[in-house]
């Protein structure tokens, strides 16, 4: 079943049957290992199956049958045991096991693609001995296929969910006797279906059931982009473990995870935004469609701080000695690539004065002030939903942490905590209820990949087959991440159509929207769609879902309706007075270096940063300017210490004129910036100008090790 890409396409396959059998909830149980660079432990899936699962499709029974040709592939277990993965040590406490323990030694060393490491060579885990499977009418069989990439698979077992105690309450027996693989999956399924305001409850035995005791080994195989797993003598999903356990290791070089240094130096990992989302750091389903729950206790050294995408404010809970463990969950399905984590020696910033009363802590407003946001009924599926808390929909500003690394702590203290809380209030004046209940900013380091952000939807992929699996176009293109301009034209859009209805208008419906589809998967369509089913028919001015695509989203260049904005945004007040300042500089430039006593000197007006973004894209079109003129525009502006789009802009001016005064500039930003400096190298390599190639090599030597990987791809093909 290894799929061959074709190099020049770039597609990424998601490979998840999905349409089969779906997991409910996720629980990881891990431990972060910076010597090696190796998170490792295990994940226990609870699947749900339904009627529309149970009977095959013809299409779908070939397409297993031509999988199952490959038969010695897998991995069979003999009938023994393996006691060295009994998680019946598992401390019931603390969570804690002996197979994942604090410090390991040295980093692992297997091959790119090597996903059939032997698994007797695992730290902490003895393995039974795998042979081929030849037979036992293995076409009628059911296929688990799992999104997975760059991970070492252990083992894979059953979970002997009916071995915990009180679950009996999930049958019809007061009395578990004789244990079936029909009985498990009862249990199962009662657990993923209880209501929602039983969600402790639930948590609780999810994290009981992780901790059970295998019952039985099954065959298992990966190749370049799935975890495939059988077992023997289950033909549909429905007969197939509804709770199995994986064990496994990622891998230094996995592309989910950033193994790097934060802004003092000290080691830290992340998730990233990769393309392949986080099929490198656990199995998963990786459709969008797959929407699951979670719970996660990591095990670090107790220097670290662990901050992931979770509900709760986990705090550290301290193990054996030099090492502390911390938990997160969430009850909001999501789909898989929504996990975060960030481990690192991050520092909690907290406001060293109190803030104004009103938006001190988490300030509610009066039930007079809600706009009915938390009435009706929620269109997702049933989970815990603060719209409808009334508490939770008048809560302006939720609970926050800020964490950063210790050298940036006034930095935070001086710029970024006191704008928070202003900003949640917005964020709640405009949208309505936040969705989460709380909220963790990190501030990470530089090379982290701020414009791979983007994550695959259905509308992006292409065919989905029987299964559930499809393929997103180019996903592997590391080019990819720096195309913006869908990015752009969806922000224009939405700009068009605030301008065109007005502000009232576009938020009261953004509120209804928020409220409407919360919770739920949502393509373009349907966004566009209720706008204007909630606009009156004239403000309407012929727009249509079919006309907003032709013009905005499936046409190349500038829409009509932004270029005409951008004749009349030249005619605005900010812009024309950036214009007299461009004259100025102009006029400046001009200049003889020797001038007349009595000529007089310019004044230059003090400019917004968008002005001056403005301002030198407008310099940058002058063919020349002196060495003296740039000068004189650093000065004026200060502009090293401006904010990125800023200093972007104003090494570009650096670059086309080679001032080589300023060439600190150009290195500082490609080293501390290195998601927008990945533009620069271009520009760099492009003028052909030996010392400015010289700079752009130097630079990348010294950052690469910690660029992520699209980036590092990039570069490294300019620099050829």
């Amino acid at each position: 079943m290894d799929l061959k890409l074709d190099p020049s396409r770039d597609d990424l396959p998601l490979m998840a049957n999905t349409s089969h059998i779906l997991v409910k909830h996720y629980v990881l149980d891990l431990n972060v290992d910076f010597e090696s660079q190796i998170i490792e432990g295990n994940i226990v899936l609870f699947f749900e199956s339904g009627n529309r699962f149970e009977k095959q499709s013809g299409s779908t029974k070939e397409t297993l049958q031509s999988e199952s040709s490959e038969a010695c592939r897998f991995r069979m277990p003999e009938p023994c045991h393996s006691p060295g993965t009994d998680t019946r040590t598992f401390s019931p406490k603390t969570g804690y096991n002996d197979f994942a323990i604090c410090g390991k030694g040295e980093k692992d060393t297997s091959g790119k693609d090597g996903n059939h490491d032997n698994p007797e060579q695992a730290s902490g885990i003895s393995s039974s001995t795998y042979c081929c499977d030849t037979g036992n009418h293995r076409n009628e069989e059911f296929l688990l296929v799992l999104d997975c990439c760059d991970l070492s698979v252990l083992k894979v077992e059953e979970v002997d969910v009916a071995a915990v105690p009180g679950v009996e309450k999930f049958t019809k027996s007061p009395k578990l006797t004789v244990v079936s693989e029909e009985l498990r999956n009862q249990i199962v399924h009662e657990l993923v279906t209880l209501p929602a305001d039983r969600w402790r409850e639930q948590l609780d035995y999810y994290a009981g059931c992780s901790q059970a005791p295998g019952c039985g080994e099954l065959l298992f195989d990966t190749d370049t982009w799935s975890l495939q797993i059988r077992k023997t003598g289950a033909q549909t999903a429905t007969d197939f473990p509804h709770a199995i356990r994986i064990w496994y290791s990622t891998k230094p070089q996995g592309r989910s995870v950033t193994w790097t240094s934060d802004q003092s130096g000290r080691p830290c990992v992340y998730t990233i935004g990769s393309p392949i989302n986080n099929r490198a750091l656990f199995p998963c389903q990786e459709p969008p469609v797959a929407m699951s729950t979670w719970q996660a206790t990591v095990r670090a050294a107790a220097s670290f701080v662990v901050l992931m995408s979770g509900e709760n404010s986990a705090k550290p809970t301290q193990l054996q000695e030099g090492c502390t463990s911390w938990h997160y969950y969430v009850t909001m399905p999501m789909p898989a690539s929504t996990f975060t984590i960030a481990v690192g020696s991050w520092t909690e910033m907290k406001p060293e004065i109190c803030l104004s009363k009103g938006l001190a802590a988490e300030r509610s407003l009066s039930p007079s002030e809600t706009d009915s946001r938390y009435v009706g009924i929620c269109g997702h599926m049933e989970y815990p939903c603060r719209f409808q808390n009334p508490s939770a929909t008048t809560q302006e500003i939720i609970p926050h942490r800020v964490f950063a690394p210790l050298c940036l702590q006034d930095a935070c203290q001086e710029t970024l905590l006191h704008l928070i809380p202003p900003c949640l209030s917005a964020a709640h004046s405009v949208l309505g209820t936040h969705p989460f209940s709380r909220l963790d900013i990190l501030i990470v380091p530089a090379n982290f990949p701020s414009l791979g952000m983007a994550r695959p939807n259905k509308e992006k992929t292409g065919h989905v087959s029987d299964s559930g699996s499809s393929v997103i176009k180019h996903g592997l293109n590391p080019e990819k991440v720096f195309m913006q301009v869908h990015y752009l034209k969806g922000y224009f859009l939405l700009r068009f159509l605030a301008q065109r209805l007005g502000d009232e208008t576009y938020f009261a419906f953004l509120r209804k929207f928020v409220h409407t589809f919360h919770g739920q998967l949502i393509l373009s369509q349907d966004f566009l769609q209720l706008l204007l089913e909630n606009i009156p028919e004239e403000k309407r001015l012929e727009l249509s879902v079919e006309n907003i695509f032709r013009d905005w989203l499936e046409s190349s260049g500038i829409p009509q309706p932004l270029q005409r904005e951008r004749q009349a945004g030249a005619e605005c007040g900010l812009a024309r007075q950036v214009s007299a300042e461009v004259e100025k500089w102009i006029r400046v430039n001009r200049r003889p270096r020797k001038r007349k006593r009595r000529e007089a000197e310019e004044v230059f007006e003090k400019l917004l940063p968008d002005q001056l973004v403005l301002l030198l894209e407008h310099l940058l079109e002058q063919k020349t300017l002196t060495a003296r003129t740039l000068h004189s525009l650093e000065k004026t502006y200060h502009l090293p210490q401006q904010d990125a789009e800023v200093r972007h802009r104003w090494c570009e001016l650096i670059v086309k004129h080679k001032y080589t005064k300023a060439y600190r500039d150009v290195e500082r930003f490609l080293q501390e910036d290195q998601a927008m400096g990945v533009y620069l190298y271009g520009e760099l390599m492009l003028g052909e100008d030996a010392r400015q190639q010289q700079v752009a090599r130097r630079c990348f030597e010294l950052t690469k090790e910690q660029m992520d990987r699209s980036s590092a791809e990039v570069v490294a093909e300019m620099l050829l």
